[in-house]
């Protein structure tokens, strides 16, 4: 009886044991939505179906102003109405102006989209983005502030060489030590009467006279012909520049440059997973350290979660993995990256997936900088 009773008292701790250690790990905590809210949220409402792929600029009174794309209508669609419009903040970022204030109109057939903002050496603000008529004509344009974003020069077309329809993301065009502007642009190739072509030949285009005038790369190398879209840049400590693209392949594909951006090695599998979405990547001003933002998913399409990595080595290797959003539904893509002082600012297109809301809203969440690094 004793023995009985002693191997039931063991049955049942073993199994509370076990059950004990089968629980699941917490999920990691969401950075965005605990320790670091949302500190402003673009939502779609009547009229305004979706707000998306912007870019934040500094200026010199100590404000910080975001310009992103306002769709109006009643169409979501890249190929739907948009103006850029801007919202001020006067506090870091941690507070923004109830109301947006219209910047650009629309002067394309179908929209102005795609923001790229820039401090030039000159001290200039240069702003980009893309000028949309029709599936077969998109093309990157840019104007120069000399007042601190309050007016606007003529625009500038920046590719004058070839027509087509040129990708230009948000928040991607960069100077190079040496004073060259480079956008990376992907080209895409239609037939008329045809669907959207989503295989993109990639190129750069830079200028040496703050924007006057532009030249093109030679085509990015694609051997082996695969999908490539939407590429990005950042200029490494030696000089070389890095660009990286999204692919079908589960992964980003990287090409280099030795001649700043004029010609390019041919394209090869990066070193971090991905579905076919966007990366981004700047250079954090008081490490010196590269930060990525990116879906760290590689097993399906979906643009979820949301997250940050840091490289101490130029690329080569990828560390302190943070999660800034991880809704299994969610929708998260089109990073714009900000560094103000100890915090960074982190713009970004969120939706849901189920709900085909993919692009909708944009959120900005600002956190300290120490934070990714924990």
């Amino acid at each position: 009886m004793a023995y009985r009773t002693f191997l039931l008292s063991f049955i049942f701790l073993l199994s509370f044991w076990v059950s004990s250690w089968a629980e699941p790990v917490p999920r990691r905590q969401n950075m965005a939505t605990k320790k670091n809210p949302v500190v402003l949220s673009l939502d779609p409402g009547p009229g305004n179906p979706r707000n998306s792929e912007g870019s934040f600029i500094s200026l010199r009174d100590g404000r910080i102003l975001f310009i992103y794309s306002h769709f109006t209508g009643s169409s979501s669609s890249d190929f739907g109405s948009a103006y850029l419009a801007g919202r001020y903040s006067k506090d870091g970022g941690k507070t923004w102006d109830k109301e947006s204030h219209m910047v650009i109109s629309q002067e394309g057939n179908l929209n102005v989209m795609s923001v790229s903002l820039l401090r030039l050496k000159n001290g200039n603000i240069a702003l980009f983005y893309v000028r949309k008529n029709s599936k077969y004509d998109c093309i990157p344009t840019m104007r120069i502030s000399g007042d601190e974003a309050k007016t606007w020069s003529e625009p500038v077309q920046c590719i004058s060489d070839r027509k087509g329809y040129f990708v230009l993301n948000n928040d991607r065009v960069i100077q190079l030590e040496s004073g060259r502007l480079v956008m990376p642009v992907s080209m895409h190739e239609t037939e008329k009467e045809e669907k959207f072509n989503h295989f993109g030949i990639i190129y750069s285009y830079f200028s040496d006279n703050d924007g006057q005038t532009w030249k093109s790369s030679g085509e990015v190398p694609n051997p082996e012909n695969i999908l490539l879209q939407e590429p990005g840049l950042v200029e490494l400590k030696d000089g070389t520049l890095l660009m990286f693209m999204r692919s079908d392949r589960g992964i980003q594909y990287f090409s280099r440059s030795k001649d700043k951006g004029e010609t390019w090695s041919p394209v090869e599998p990066g070193n971090f997973q991905s579905p076919c979405s966007p990366a981004s990547i700047k250079r954090i001003p008081t490490t010196g350290d590269l930060l990525m933002v990116w879906n760290n998913n590689g097993n399906n399409q979906f643009r979820t979660p949301l997250n940050t990595a840091v490289s101490e080595d130029e690329g080569k290797t990828w560390i302190k993995i943070k999660t800034m959003e991880d809704d299994p539904d969610g929708w998260y893509c089109y990073t714009a990256i900000h560094f103000t002082g100890n915090h960074l600012l982190l713009a970004y297109c969120a939706g849901s997936h189920s709900k085909k809301t993919h692009l909708s809203t944009t959120r900005i969440t600002r956190l300290k900088l120490n934070k990714i690094y924990q």
